[in-house]
């Protein structure tokens, strides 16, 4: 299926600044696709507990097969991309986003929860497959001091998709008049990303893309020392799976939060305050890859983790709106999280870069875990409570950043 022709050598001078700057553009392409996957996936949550009824735990289910899927492709998918490079691993994964979104279709019409479970499966075996190429590709396309805020940039595009995913899904999902309307537009909307995914993946097997396996002026030696032992990345891997643990888990219930601590607010508003959330999200993004110019990455983390801490603690005591305000602020905050964790962690592996870049993506696994815990804790308590466990990881977040800060 794939040859090592897939991509071109890495070109030098004006050429290798035109080449580099139009693979960052198509790369950029795929974090919008796979933010708007995400921004769908918390709508789905509820929209299941509402037309399938399940309860918040069994719902949790569903991030729990979409992250759990990262866990399992992304070994599989660096190594394949250490021999058929970058671009093979992002045509695989659209390939296989693009069939999870065409299982939509089956899965509707049977009204079947473990299909839709399969289906979200398959798409985040693509999106696995995406992450694991694109992030570190992202970081070395350019000039290895600016690689945090590159990777921020391009997963501004990202929380651009993560907008639009709860706009579509709350207009779509809970506008229906009947449920045969609302079962038609979920496979509508899963057929038009299924088609937009392969119109992107024909457009970048016909451009080629640097390959930057072997750059020497990019990629640092590290003489064959274990990933495992360079400096930070094990506490990057750690730090990784409890960020994304708690950002999955904040989206998880956001619409469940919303409907219970905001009176006049039903599910389908509760969506649409979701993607008010996600613009924070990516509006956090923008602003704080700007903010980078001027502070360093580190001492940005640090501080966004703190102020989380904070907003986690006001959204535990439940206050009528306002917890449903600091709920939202949560996600400005959590904005440059992801991709600052990632290029730490990826920043001195050199050679390793690709394997490293497993295991980071491996990690989002946390996702898995976080919203069945917390739909645990709902069930039993009150949703309010389980906001308890993302606070916890956004502590530890704050302790690897201060830690990297010095």
């Amino acid at each position: 299926m794939f040859t090592k022709s897939t991509t071109t050598v890495a070109p030098s001078g004006d050429r290798a600044l035109t080449s580099y700057r139009w693979a960052l553009i198509l790369v950029t392409s795929l974090f919008f696709l796979w933010g708007l996957s995400y921004g769908l996936l918390d709508v789905l949550n509820k929209h299941f507990q509402e037309t399938l009824h399940v309860s918040k735990a069994q719902s949790g289910l569903l991030q729990g097969a979409y992250f759990g899927a990262y866990f399992v492709i992304a070994l599989p998918a660096s190594l394949m991309m250490d021999k058929y490079g970058y671009k093979a691993g992002i045509l695989l994964g659209l390939c296989l986003y693009a069939c999870g979104a065409f299982l939509f279709m089956p899965a509707a019409s049977a009204a079947s929860f473990p299909f839709f479970l399969l289906a979200l499966f398959v798409i985040a075996c693509g999106l696995g497959c995406l992450e694991t190429a694109a992030n570190p590709y992202a970081t070395l396309l350019g000039e290895p001091k600016g690689a945090e805020r590159r990777l921020n940039m391009a997963q501004s595009f990202n929380g651009l998709g993560q907008f639009f995913g709860p706009l579509i899904g709350g207009t779509l999902f809970f506008g229906g008049a009947n449920a045969i309307d609302t079962t038609d537009s979920l496979k509508t909307t899963y057929v038009v990303i299924a088609v937009i995914v392969l119109l992107i993946a024909a457009l970048i097997a016909r451009t080629p893309l640097p390959d930057l396996r072997n750059q020497a002026h990019i990629i640092r030696q590290t003489d064959g020392q274990s990933v495992w032992r360079q400096k930070g990345f094990t506490a990057a891997v750690v730090t990784l799976f409890f960020y994304v643990a708690a950002q999955v888990g904040v989206g998880a219930f956001f619409i469940n939060f919303a409907t219970e601590h905001w009176a006049s607010v039903n599910s389908q508003q509760g969506a649409y305050l979701l993607s008010i959330a996600m613009l924070c999200f990516m509006l956090g993004r923008f602003f704080s890859t700007w903010l980078m110019g001027f502070v360093s990455a580190q001492r940005l983390l640090l501080t966004y983790a703190v102020i989380n801490i904070a907003l986690c603690a006001l959204v535990v005591s439940g206050v009528e709106v306002v917890s449903v305000v600091a709920l939202i602020g949560i996600f400005f905050f959590m904005s440059i999280m992801f991709p600052t964790l990632f290029a730490m962690g990826v920043k001195d592996l050199g050679e390793q870069a690709k394997r490293g870049s497993s295991f980071l993506i491996m990690a989002i696994v946390g996702g898995a875990f976080m919203p069945y815990l917390m739909g645990r804790v709902a069930d039993h308590s009150s949703t309010a409570l389980a906001y308890l466990l993302p606070l916890g990881c956004f502590v530890i977040v704050a302790v690897y950043a201060r830690s990297r800060a010095n």
